[in-house]
């Protein structure tokens, strides 16, 4: 199944098919309009609006523009009214010469949607020009031998003006010798011709004087004059003779001033001053004088100024060789100017856009017109961009281009392209121009931030001190702007009961995370969280990173006794035979830390006793045994005090007071109180001393062993406690004095007893059924209350 294209991207389509059918009926659309010369400025020429069939706006909207080659502005639009105004006043001669008729050629630009018009504007030619003689004088010279009907061409009037306003007759003022013909060259222009209507007579009339008016069409016609001064010769047979009667020449345009273009040449058969030959322009226009000179001696023609091609392409004039007897010959020629390549091509940017959004295809960038004043292949064009480039050139109508961008911009791979095109003709040298842009691709949120880790690990001493740095988050966006401006934030955790909250914060400008409470190891070793960072785009565009946040352990906890536990009231006292043989295990101290690792190993150290090498202690278990044989010097009660350290920095320790007692053959289970030792000290009678020693004695040991018989029987079955042993309460421990991780010495799921036996055998420490703690819901009253009800269970009360 095939996935529908976005909006967006069908809408991009549309447009680019819409501009391209636009394009495409560009040049088959011309507007013609016309308007006269020299009308002000700002006369109304057309409604441009109404021609292209726009509606009232649309030309403001769609952003009209009107172009003329080399950027001139002769029009102007009027964006409310759709009107197609003259911004200058425009002169006919001064844009096109003689050329009939003038047409300046331009186009109409529509920018949004881009379309091109073709048009034209023909000046139409006012009568604002009168002829005009360049001699004020012309000198004819004719011989009294010549026949009636006898033809004398004279020199033309100028007249800048063209068509029916320039000059189209000539008349002669009234006089009994000639009458005028006006006669029309081959190219067309109008020139005088006067006619001998009877002899002359040299001695009866040696000159004679007329006036020579041209009038051109106008309405009403404006006239120019000239004198034309006719003297009469004496007879002169033979007239000057040219070799040709037309000359040909090409003459490259670049050609210095001064240079020899042609040299005309002509003879004369006659002798004297008869066949001296004079060379000088006939009937020349203006722009022929301005441009050539000729050598009224030699015939050589020369430039007198440079030479154009593009104003002027050729140039045709007369050449008249006049003897000194009045007679005359002409001749013909013709200058054709050769285009050299010295014109490098024009461009004109109608339209720039420096700023594009990224992702956005077929974008228009620049729309421009080239041209080049040279013709041929010197004339000709071609434009081209840099290679690698993701911009196209595409030829919209002859000579104007359009600027587009290949697909979709990337701001992140590149923000800004120079872009030169470059305007080539074909010429010998050729001839370049260069155009740099500048375009600038503007950003679009097209990117979300990115972490520079998936996930983060902190680590934080507990004991911690409220708002500690802990460590940092950092997220990159590589958009501009706003767009790449992240905010950091803590994301809900997904178990609602973690009170995250109150545990960290994060800064959202830079990500910096902080430690809003002081953290204890042993209630929290460590937790986890999801940060988020969005950027300010439109819309924002966010990822997330996982955070977790392990709790150090710090040496916080001193280790706790658990056995034997200490009363005041009440000791414990552990009983030794004498006959103990050395490594004999009196009791085994149990603690525990409620740190982790090395600050919860647990050493043990015999600190004070009543006689230093009597007991060890063995310094990882506890356990306090015999160090050497007992002796009867031995004191029969003993006092150790074991000092339980652990491993920490700096380390921590606790001490347990131990109170041994050493018994024959636990005939003795507990010493008399000082009373009876008191008493005992009287004096007495040393037989019945005696008596009643044996006696008790007897009835005692045999008491003492029905009752420890008794009583290791019970033990045994039941595990009850009795008056000859300690034992360990049954239940929780607080949970602040256990190793939660199974590192320390004493585990959690377990609980402790310890049985001390009234026969040779030594205390005994048994694991007994597992049990599940609480550690989070132990309070401080209820570890007053077990450690009460421990004393208790041991009548220490």
């Amino acid at each position: 199944m095939e996935t529908p294209l976005p909006k967006v991207t069908q809408k991009r389509q549309v447009t680019a098919i819409i501009i391209l059918l636009l394009l495409w009926e560009a040049g088959s659309q011309i507007i013609k309009y016309s308007v006269l010369e020299e009308r002000d400025s700002g006369s109304f020429v057309a409604n441009l609006a109404k021609d292209l069939g726009l509606g009232l706006g649309e030309l403001a909207s769609r952003g009209a523009q009107i172009l003329f080659k080399g950027n001139k502005q002769h029009l102007q639009i009027e964006k409310k009214s759709g009107n197609l105004i003259l911004k200058e006043k425009l002169d006919r001669e001064d844009l096109c010469g003689d050329t009939d008729p003038c047409i300046l050629h331009f186009q109409v630009l529509l920018k949004n949607p881009v379309q091109f018009i073709q048009g034209e504007l023909q000046i139409q030619d006012v009568n604002d020009h009168a002829p005009e003689f360049l001699e004020n004088e012309i000198l004819l010279k004719i011989s009294e031998s010549s026949h009636p009907g006898s033809a004398y061409p004279l020199k033309i009037a100028q007249d800048l003006d063209v068509g029916s306003n320039t000059v189209q007759n000539y008349k002669i003022s009234s006089n009994f010798y000639f009458h005028l013909f006006t006669r029309n060259h081959t190219d067309g222009r109008k020139y005088p011709e006067l006619v001998l209507d009877q002899e002359l007579d040299r001695e009866e009339l040696p000159k004679l004087r007329l006036t020579l008016t041209a009038m051109d069409g106008g309405s009403p016609p404006k006239t120019g004059t000239s004198q034309v001064l006719i003297i009469v010769l004496d007879i002169n047979d033979n007239p000057p003779e040219f070799a040709q009667q037309l000359y040909q020449v090409q003459v490259p345009e670049n050609s210095p001033i001064g240079s020899l273009v042609i040299t005309v040449s002509a003879r004369d058969l006659d002798a004297g001053t008869h066949g001296e030959l004079s060379y000088s322009f006939f009937q020349s226009s203006n722009q022929v004088i301005q441009a050539f000179e000729v050598n009224t001696v030699t015939g050589d023609i020369r430039l007198k100024k440079k030479l154009d091609f593009e104003e002027i392409r050729s140039y045709l004039m007369e050449i008249e060789a006049s003897d000194g007897g009045g007679l005359s010959g002409k001749c013909t020629v013709a200058i054709e100017v050769m285009d050299v390549n010295d014109n490098a091509p024009e461009l004109t940017i109608s339209l720039l856009i420096n700023d594009i959004r990224e992702n956005t295809p077929d974008t228009v960038v620049a729309v421009f017109g080239i041209s080049d004043s040279d013709s041929g292949n010197n004339g000709k064009m071609m434009c081209s961009i840099q290679d690698h480039l993701p911009f196209l050139l595409k030829l919209t109508i002859e000579n104007f281009y359009t600027l587009v961008t290949e697909g979709a911009l990337d701001r992140e791979e590149k923000a800004e392209y120079n872009i030169t095109i470059t305007v080539t003709d074909m010429g010998t040298p050729r001839l370049k121009t260069e155009h740099n842009i500048t375009v600038l691709v503007s950003d679009v949120n097209d990117n979300a931030p990115a972490f520079t880790q998936t996930s983060y690990t902190l680590w934080v001493r507990e004991n911690n001190s409220p708002a500690l740095h802990i460590g940092s988050v950092s997220a990159t966006d590589p958009d501009a702007g706003a767009n790449a401006q992240v905010t950091y934030s803590l994301l809900p955790p997904p178990d609602p009961l973690v009170p995250l909250a109150s545990l960290v914060s994060i800064n959202p400008d830079n990500g910096h995370l902080f430690a809003l409470a002081s953290l204890d190891y042993e209630a929290l070793r460590a937790f986890e969280f999801r940060v988020g960072a969005a950027d300010r785009g439109s819309p924002a565009l966010s990822s997330q990173a996982l955070v977790r946040v392990l709790v150090a352990d710090a040496n916080d906890n001193a280790p706790f006794v658990l056995y034997p536990l200490q009363n005041a009231s009440a000791p414990c006292t552990e009983l030794v035979p004498r006959a103990a043989e050395p490594g004999y295990l009196v009791t085994k101290v149990v603690a525990v830390d409620g740190d982790a690792g090395q600050n919860a190993w647990l050493s043990f150290q015999l600190l004070k006793a009543t006689e230093p090498g009597l007991f060890g202690v063995w310094a990882h278990n506890g356990e306090v045994r015999t160090a050497r044989l007992l002796s009867e010097r031995d004191a029969p009660k003993q006092r150790l005090v074991v000092l339980v350290r652990d491993n920490g920095e700096p380390p921590l320790s606790a001490s347990v007071t131990l109170h041994v007692l050493l018994v024959d053959g636990f005939s003795q289970p507990y010493l008399p109180p000082p009373e009876a030792e008191a008493a005992a000290a009287a004096p007495a009678d040393p037989l019945t001393v005696y008596l009643v020693v044996a006696l008790a004695s007897v009835s005692s040991l045999f008491l003492f062993s029905v009752l420890v018989f008794v009583a290791v029987r019970l033990c045994r079955r039941a595990g009850a406690a009795s008056a000859g042993r300690c034992a360990v309460p049954e239940g929780h421990f607080p949970g602040h004095l256990l190793d939660v991780s199974g590192t320390g010495t004493l585990s959690q799921s377990y609980q402790y007893e310890v049985c001390l036996m009234g026969d040779t055998g030594s205390g005994d420490f048994k694991f007994l059924k597992p049990i599940v703690a609480s550690l989070m819901s132990e309070g401080a009253g209820m570890d007053t209350a077990e450690n009460a009800n421990f004393k208790n269970r041991f009548g220490f009360n």
